[in-house]
C-alpha cells in the first residue's frame, strides 16, 4: 500500500491517512476505521449501550421532529441518557450533549448560566430615595483597550 494510505476494514477501501480521525492511542496515530465508517460505529455503540437499536434511534428522532432536542439543528446524532438513571433522554446534537455534560447534569447549574447570560444577575440599587439604578460591579463592561 502506497504511503500516506490506509485500509478502512469495513467499507474495504484504500484512503489518504486524512481520512482516518487521528488518535494517540496507537502507533500509527490513526484509527483502524475511516472517519464515516468509525462515526457509525460509534453510533452503533452508543445506542447499544443505552439499550437502544437504530429502529428506537429512528423512532425517537421521528418524535422530535428530526431535530435535537434542545436547540433544534437538524440532524443529531448522539443519545443523550440520564446519568443517574441510565434512561434515555433523546437524541442531541454534539454541542447540546456535551453541553449538558460539561454543566454535569444539573438543573442548578444549567438555571444559575441562564441568569448569567440573561444579565439577571444585576442589582437594584438605590442611588435617591426612591430611585434605583440597575448596576453590577463585574458585568456589562466594554472590552479594554489594552486586551
Amino acid at each position: 500500500m502506497g504511503q500516506g494510505l490506509k485500509w478502512c476494514p469495513d467499507c474495504e477501501q484504500i484512503k489518504p491517512l486524512g481520512e482516518f480521525p487521528s488518535t494517540t492511542r496507537k502507533t500509527s496515530g490513526r484509527h483502524s476505521y475511516c472517519k464515516p465508517c468509525h462515526n457509525a460505529r460509534g453510533k452503533e455503540t452508543a445506542q447499544r449501550r443505552y439499550g437502544i437499536g437504530q429502529r428506537e434511534f429512528d423512532e425517537l428522532l421521528a418524535e422530535q421532529g428530526g431535530v435535537c432536542a434542545v436547540c433544534g439543528d437538524p440532524d443529531p446524532e448522539h443519545v443523550d441518557h440520564d446519568h443517574r438513571t441510565g434512561w434515555v433522554r433523546g437524541i442531541l446534537c454534539f454541542n447540546c450533549n456535551g453541553g449538558l455534560g460539561q454543566f454535569r447534569d444539573s438543573p442548578t447549574r444549567l438555571a444559575r448560566a441562564i441568569t448569567y447570560l440573561r444579565g439577571t444577575t444585576w442589582q437594584r440599587v438605590l442611588i435617591h430615595p426612591g430611585v434605583f439604578q440597575m448596576c453590577s460591579p463585574t458585568r456589562g463592561r466594554p472590552p479594554s483597550r489594552h486586551s
